[in-house]
C-alpha cells in the first residue's frame, strides 16, 4: 500500500473515570503511548448551541496495526492527542487486506 505517510507522532490515550466524591466522577486521561500516523481531514462543519460554538472536523487517522486486544490497538473511546489538538476516536478498521494498517475515523472538535 503506497502512498502512507507516518509522519505524525500521536500519544493514544483511554479515559479513567474515578469517583468525584459527591456521587458522581470524573473522567481524567491516561497515555497509553506514542503512535507514528498519517492524517487526512475531512470537510468541516460548525455546531452551535445556545453559549457556545464549535468547529468540528472529521479525520482519517492511518497507523501500523496492533493485533486485536493489545494495548496499542485503538479502540472507540480513546482519543489521539497531538500537542493541544484532541482526536476523538469513533470507528477503527483495517484499511488494507493484508492487515498492516489500521484506519481510525476521528472527530476533532474546538471552540470558535
Amino acid at each position: 500500500m503506497s502512498g502512507i505517510r507516518l509522519n505524525r507522532a500521536l500519544l493514544l490515550e483511554r479515559p479513567l473515570r474515578s469517583d468525584d466524591g459527591m456521587g458522581g466522577h470524573v473522567v481524567t486521561w491516561q497515555a497509553v503511548g506514542q503512535v507514528w500516523a498519517e492524517i487526512r481531514p475531512g470537510a468541516g462543519r460548525e455546531l452551535g448551541g445556545e453559549d457556545l460554538l464549535l468547529s468540528s472536523v472529521p479525520h482519517r487517522i492511518t497507523l501500523r496495526a496492533a493485533p486485536p486486544g493489545a494495548a496499542s490497538r485503538p479502540v472507540p473511546g480513546q482519543r489521539f492527542r497531538e500537542g493541544t489538538r484532541l482526536f476523538d476516536i469513533l470507528a477503527v478498521t483495517e484499511r488494507d487486506p493484508e492487515g498492516r494498517y489500521l484506519q481510525c475515523f476521528t472527530r476533532e472538535e474546538v471552540p470558535k
